[in-house]
């Protein structure tokens, strides 16, 4: 096996890290400091080897775009619209691949995360507005998470949605019992989760025999998509569900758990196997969250009950529908998988976006305290208010409050890793930036379509 780096060799390339002066001070203490470069990287050997050292932040990353978020949009557009916004779910994740690859290549090439690149480069007035917008962001995403974890539980066990939502707060000694073993487990407990969701979608989709032809036509684009105020509503839901804005903070982050060379040939390597881990896991994460609009079109749509939107619903319609009752427990332990990897990973961005905007350093076990009261409190108020009959509405509205924030993630995002004064050599590609950009404008004219439908009651 070949020697692991040692940091005490000279480096035979300068460092390719911006100098300070192209933001507002050198890089602070980075954010998730007990795991920075925990995980070694080996000097030589064969490709894959490499891949795999590399392989693993993309599939914590993919979990937040199968979150059960998504699974309410889904559902809602496949009983409603048939397969017709399946376009929508593979539009936003190629639009997801992009992104990412980006908040990637931020991370590497300037040693900053997203959250302490927007400090270090607004005034603290803006950097404070970017916290404040993005923990609302952090907050929608974990009303999704922890409601459909939640309503796993009740489901499965019987736990009243409420109580649901209290045990799903205690994930916070899940992950720090995780990460005192090693980032590694982190990254292992999602794959396993994420291998089990494939599995119970692979066994639905045996039982639904959904229309190849039908699948097909729904990858094609339709104006109907864009001049139905409902099926817009739906989309720019499935885009907030897909496109996450939390996801962009925390993938520049946990990059830098691995220990590459810090030269520029050693982050360009890094960049490019970051890339690559990320594409495969978002493609992955594309299949599932396809596998459930396509359940739904096949088994409820086709069934003529356009109007399921609730999870519950689904879960007790599977069964008679297809004829075999092991297929609505086998849902709910798909959500239950769901729920369980994305809080976890909401957990993580959470801690991130606290340290990164306001640099602020506490205990790990006080750190994830507050960051899963921040999300999980409102969440509580919620569940307790809208009960079981309204955590449909509630979980397609918080994805459109995800997509309304978006803007405010993919705008720096984009601006930062296109400027060379601030990423150096590694700047993006002009053809990358000039994609991203088209995303950003896409995602804002369709924030702002929605809101004027809402403003005259379209």
């Amino acid at each position: 096996m070949p020697p692991a780096i040692s940091h005490a060799e000279p480096l035979i390339e300068p460092l390719v890290i911006p100098p300070a002066d192209a933001w507002r001070g050198a890089p602070s203490l980075p954010s998730l400091s007990e795991v920075y470069r925990s995980i070694p990287v080996l000097g030589g050997g064969t490709f894959w080897r490499r891949l795999f050292a590399f392989a693993g932040p993309g599939f914590l990353v993919a979990v937040g775009y199968m979150d059960p978020g998504n699974w309410a949009t889904s559902l809602a557009g496949g009983s409603a619209y048939g397969y017709n916004l399946l376009v929508v779910v593979m539009v936003s994740n190629l639009m997801a691949i992009l992104l990412q690859a980006l908040a990637a290549r931020l991370g590497i090439a300037t040693g900053r995360d997203l959250a302490q690149a927007c400090r270090d480069h607004y005034s603290p007035t803006t950097g404070v507005a970017l916290w404040l917008l993005c923990e609302i962001a952090i907050i929608a995403t974990d009303l999704a998470e922890v409601i459909g974890t939640a309503i796993a539980l009740n489901l499965l066990f019987g736990i009243p949605l409420t109580v649901g939502v209290v045990i799903t707060a205690l994930d916070v000694v899940l992950l720090l019992a995780l990460q005192n073993l090693g980032f590694r487990w982190i990254e292992a407990f999602i794959v396993s989760l994420v291998a089990v969701i494939a599995a119970c979608f692979g066994y639905e989709l045996l039982l639904s025999q959904p229309s190849l032809a039908g699948i097909l036509g729904g990858l094609l684009p339709k104006a109907e998509i864009v001049t139905n105020p409902g099926m817009l509503y739906i989309a720019i839901g499935i885009i907030g569900a897909t496109v996450m804005p939390h996801n962009l903070y925390l993938h520049s982050a946990i990059v830098q758990t691995r220990s590459y060379e810090q030269t520029e040939t050693g982050r360009r390597e890094a960049i490019r196997f970051a890339s690559i881990d990320s594409t495969v896991a978002l493609m992955f994460a594309l299949l599932v969250n396809g596998a459930i609009l396509i359940l739904a079109a096949s088994a409820f749509h086709s069934a003529g009950r356009t109007e399921v939107a609730e999870i519950q619903d689904a879960f007790h319609l599977l069964a008679p529908i297809l004829g075999v009752g092991a297929a609505s427990t086998v849902f709910a332990v798909a959500l239950l998988a769901c729920g369980l990897n994305s809080t976890v990973t909401a957990t993580l961005a959470g801690q991130i976006v606290m340290e990164g905007f306001l640099n602020l350093r506490l205990p790990p076990w006080l750190r994830r305290l507050i960051t899963r009261g921040i999300a999980v409190v409102p969440a509580v108020f919620a569940s307790a208010l809208y009960g079981e009959n309204g955590t449909a509405q509630l979980l397609i509205l918080s994805q459109v409050v995800l997509s309304l924030q978006l803007p405010f993630a993919i705008i720096p995002l984009v601006m930062f890793t296109g400027d060379r004064a601030k990423m150096g050599r590694l700047v993006a590609p002009r053809w990358m930036t000039a994609l991203a950009w088209i995303v950003a404008a896409v995602v804002v004219v369709l924030n702002l379509k929605l809101l004027w439908d809402v403003m005259v009651g379209g």
